[in-house]
């Protein structure tokens, strides 16, 4: 069931379910909360889990016209404090993960694990700062076709057929987000900075999850930063949407990840 609190005039969507230690599931870029429908049932027979609707995303309003990383975690913040969870665990997708370290730079003496998700805790490559700017742009000519064009080509391309219902609706909540707050949000991720010493300066556990066939995220580059930011790693077959193409695989790592936290 939904819920949702205020914060600063604008409505944040989501749900708490479940009893024990607190996860908090952060969902990527066109996506929100529908993104853990497989995953929550899993989580919370052991956890409370708690999902959120990022700003712009799902039932959550936008709150001006860029959302920076760090606005994103102010409005997770007021959540988890409406909650009363003092120490929680962060699982971020994509997105999701980038506001998971941006809540961990303010307070890190919260967080029992961080677990990134198809996720980096490096900034964008110039290339993919100017095609955000691109998009930005873009959207506003044709917004559903740059949505839908955007969803699909976040998998690995052999599997587009193998996932065609669940990139279906993929597709359809994505559509939901509002124009505003996709080029907010693009907007803020265009300009986060680095942040690999969230996870190398802080003794919670780390886990970094990525799709060896990401076309988003550079293999090798994921390599080296799990090193350097001394977190685990695990490397899944597909692409960025790791929730869909190895969904099992996702559950149980994110259920053993949880139990070492």
């Amino acid at each position: 069931m939904q819920k949702s609190i205020t914060f600063k005039n604008a409505t944040i969507s989501f749900s708490d379910v479940g009893k024990g230690t607190a996860v908090v599931l952060l969902h990527g870029f066109l996506e929100n909360a529908t993104m853990w429908n497989t995953v929550v049932p899993h989580l919370s027979q052991r956890n409370r889990v708690i999902t959120v609707d990022l700003l712009g995303h799902g039932k959550s309003d936008c709150l001006g016209y860029v959302h920076t990383m760090e606005l994103f975690a102010e409005t997770i913040e007021a959540v988890l404090k409406q909650l009363k969870i003092r120490k929680y665990i962060l699982v971020g997708h994509s997105l999701g993960g980038y506001v998971s370290l941006a809540i961990a730079q303010k307070n890190s003496t919260k967080i029992k694990g961080i677990c990134l998700v198809n996720s980096t805790s490096n900034e964008d490559s110039e290339d993919r700062k100017n095609l955000r700017l691109r998009a930005n742009k873009m959207v506003q000519q044709n917004f559903e076709n740059m949505v839908r064009m955007s969803i699909s080509n976040l998998f690995e391309p052999q599997n587009l057929s193998k996932f065609k219902k669940e990139i279906d609706f993929v597709k359809t909540e994505a559509l939901k987000t509002s124009l505003q707050g996709y080029i907010a949000a693009n907007e803020g991720m265009r300009i986060r900075k680095k942040n690999n010493g969230i996870l190398s300066e802080n003794n919670f556990k780390k886990l970094i999850v990525f799709g060896e066939k990401d076309p988003v995220l550079d293999f090798k580059t994921s390599i080296k930063e799990a090193k350097t930011t001394n977190s685990e790693i695990v490397v899944f077959s597909g692409g960025h949407m790791s929730h869909i193409e190895n969904k099992d695989e996702l559950i149980s790592t994110l259920q053993t990840f949880i139990k070492r936290c």
